[in-house]
């Protein structure tokens, strides 16, 4: 089993900065790549970004490059979202998940709203 809490979300203006994390426990050992993604109201959930473990290439929503940035820390088994230049159609509940031989695991979730 594996544990993913997201936090690090909350209202900022147009232009805006955060930095989601997503801190892992159980055995993470057996993950091999994680992600963000986010769901807008009435809109399906879609990947934002992407980190593969086993040689740390990441891959991004066209809609977030060079805005967005994936990275994690091995030491705090702590998976982060820098968003930069943050615009309103940004605005979700933002999740991660962890990838697994055997399961896939998602958190909680946490909301994102860019509004002036």
């Amino acid at each position: 089993q594996v544990q993913l809490v997201e936090s690090g979300g909350g209202l900022v203006q147009p232009g805006g900065s955060l930095r989601l994390s997503c801190a892992a426990s159980g055995t993470i050992f057996s993950i091999y790549d994680m992600g963000w993604y986010r769901q807008a109201p009435g809109k399906q959930r879609d990947l934002v970004a992407r980190i593969i473990f086993s040689d740390g290439s990441t891959n991004y929503a066209n809609s977030v490059k060079g805005r967005f940035t994936i990275s994690r820390d091995n030491a705090k088994d702590t998976l982060y979202l820098q968003m930069n230049s943050l615009k309103p159609e940004d605005t979700a509940v933002y999740y991660c998940d962890a990838r697994t031989p055997w399961h896939n695991y998602w958190g909680q979730g946490t909301q994102v709203t860019v509004s002036s």
